[in-house]
């Protein structure tokens, strides 16, 4: 796949095209990316997504309360793993955000990316104040002779998936139905900065990341991990919270990898969640707090024989 800004993509050749913000990437807009493959294959067509950076709702509101599922780079990472041809970036901007409905399908769609074929959700909307739906997409499909495919909700458990329903799932620290609606574990990146070495006095050395202001934090507490290192993965524990028990104001994230050793600082990684262990809890001493570590390390140790059986 190829990564581009709008302003970068010059071919002409005919494509298929779905569109959309796809925060979380869930098992909804696979769904959507899974035809458009099928549509270019057949048709012969180039394979193109269209997707907007920064979030509309960052650009649109003053002080824009997001959680969002993915950063661009996790983005690119998930969509990597298709056989999309193109990821077409297109900056958003409040100006963008005024371009009436013709506009944006005619100028976008049509003479920029050269669309034959659009694959779109059946709730999406686009446009000005988001004021056209897929009944007037298909309306200027008559007039610029391009096909559109509407697809359905995708539906689990008498529930549609949506990004909405995986951050409350999130937020509530039920990370199996998350996973389950994202289609893979739910993915934290950041930077590895300097702590207060108190893991490392503890027993438990930890990379302390910094996340995207923009990305979603789970709730505190005691989250079970894998990560990927020189390919090979790489299990731990991870805690999400403000360290009662040392009377912390600043929350943090660290995690401990099972043995592992290399030095991280100043790294990005990614971990993958799979599920939460425990809340957070203010222990009596440093003694206790290290009791219960070790039975975090249980836990998650366990959990790791269960997945492997599972994968």
């Amino acid at each position: 796949m190829v990564s581009l800004s709008i302003k970068d993509y010059d071919l002409k050749s005919p494509s298929v095209i779905t569109v959309g913000t796809f925060d979380g990437i869930h098992l909804g807009h696979q769904k959507l990316i899974k035809r458009v493959l099928d549509i270019s294959k057949k048709e012969n067509l180039n394979s193109i997504i269209l997707s907007f950076h920064p979030h509309p709702k960052i650009v649109l509101n003053n002080n824009p309360e997001i959680s969002l599922l993915n950063t661009l780079e996790e983005k690119k990472e998930i969509l990597n793993s298709y056989d999309i041809d193109y990821l077409i970036l297109k900056e958003f901007t409040k100006e963008f955000s005024r371009l009436s409905p013709l506009e944006f399908v005619r100028d976008i769609l049509v003479k920029k990316l050269n669309a034959k074929h659009i694959v779109i959700g059946y709730d999406h909307h686009f446009g000005r104040n988001r004021d056209a739906s897929v009944s007037q997409l298909k309306e200027f499909s008559k007039i610029f002779d391009f096909k559109v495919t509407e697809v359905k909700a995708l539906v689990e458990n008498n529930i549609s998936v949506s990004s909405t329903k995986i951050r409350d799932f999130i937020k509530e620290g039920n990370f199996i139905n998350a996973n389950r609606f994202l289609g893979y574990n739910f993915i934290l990146s950041g930077q590895v900065n300097k702590g207060l070495g108190r893991g490392k006095k503890l027993g438990f050395p930890t990379a302390n990341i910094s996340i995207d202001k923009n990305k979603i934090k789970p709730g505190n507490g005691v989250y079970f991990i894998y990560s990927e290192f020189n390919e090979s993965i790489v299990y731990g524990m991870m805690n999400i919270g403000s360290n009662p028990t040392f009377k912390d104001k600043k929350s943090s994230i660290e995690i401990h990898f099972f043995d592992f050793s290399e030095n991280l600082y100043d790294l990005n990684i990614s971990v993958r969640i799979v599920s939460k262990i425990r809340n957070e809890i203010k222990f009596k001493n440093a003694d206790h707090l290290s009791n219960q570590l070790e039975k975090d390390q249980k836990k998650c140790i366990e959990l790791i024989s269960i997945l492997k059986k599972t994968t």
